[in-house]
């Protein structure tokens, strides 16, 4: 299953909150959105923020080979009896063609939030009773006992905001097989104090929640790297800019370092639920 699932995703893919919505008059723009992408070239697209498998829906539709994911769906959010019920829809729809990303997300944005990492294990052990396939879903994994239970107990890990150090190390954890799909953030800018101005907005939000903190700390990443917006240093390890050269070794990095598939999210000075397709078309060209 793993050899397939790496083979169906590609090594590209596509993170964007902007391809998450319920808005019926958007459904057009979606699904040209998605259509355009499989065209490019990208295997996969990853629905940002607090996803669920109906999300996927109209990607799925407008598309005949794209595999959707979710990055990430909320374990607070939906009970792991709905999600199944979910994913057994769009399964039936579109064999093969949707992963159920999973995380805990954040204390701060979850009520319920407690002992995270038990919680996901009671979560995966309702999915398996409730017949979701380990092989099709995936989880949001950062430190090395979450990596070791994606390496146990589903396909794989989808860590966001990460380095190829941190790939490197992941590799290690979860060994061959299962699928390594670490998200990247990308700024088409060559100035560097634009791209790094860009940067910045993007990661302020990220700076405020510990799961993302602690791992820059266990990364080699020092306090004053997270002060006062980021570091050039923290920033350029998190992003991509500069010429099409120099992106394009930056994500080859990840791949050197034991990634499966790279999702690659675009920064632009849009909103941030916005379709870039110039840009996804840009970055598209760059690409090997």
């Amino acid at each position: 299953m793993s050899t397939a699932l790496k083979e169906s995703v590609g090594r590209y893919g596509i993170w964007s909150v902007g391809l998450r919505s319920e808005e019926p008059d958007r459904r057009p723009e979606l699904a040209a959105a998605a259509a355009e992408l499989e065209q490019l070239g990208f295997g996969a697209v990853w629905l940002g923020g607090n996803s669920a498998a109906r999300h996927s829906l109209p990607l799925l539709e407008a598309t005949s080979r794209l595999v959707v994911g979710t990055s990430i769906q909320s374990i607070w959010d939906y009970d792991a009896e709905t999600s199944a019920a979910a994913f057994a829809e769009v399964e039936a729809a579109h064999p093969g063609r949707f992963l159920l990303g999973l995380g805990v997300s954040h204390a701060r944005r979850a009520e319920q939030y407690r002992r995270p990492y038990s919680a996901l294990v009671e979560y995966l052990d309702a999915l398996d009773a409730a017949g979701v396939p380990a092989g099709r879903r995936v989880v949001a994994a950062l430190g090395p006992r979450t990596l070791d239970l994606a390496r146990e107990r589903t396909a794989g890990a989808i860590p966001y905001l990460v380095t190829p150090e941190h790939t490197a190390q992941a590799r290690r954890i979860l060994g061959e097989e299962p699928l390594l799909a670490p998200e990247f953030k990308v700024v088409l800018e060559t100035d560097p104090d634009r791209a790094r101005a860009l940067a910045r907005d993007s990661l302020a939000m990220y700076l405020t929640l510990p799961n993302y903190t602690n791992n820059f700390l266990r990364l080699g990443f020092t306090e004053d790297d997270l002060a006062a917006g980021g570091s050039d240093h923290l920033i350029d390890a998190l992003f991509a800019w500069g010429d099409d050269a120099r992106i394009r070794d930056r994500i080859d990095a990840f791949h050197q370092a034991g990634a499966d598939h790279v999702v690659l999210q675009v920064v632009t000075d849009g909103p941030r639920d916005a379709l870039p397709r110039p840009a996804w078309q840009k970055l598209a060209t760059i690409l090997p």
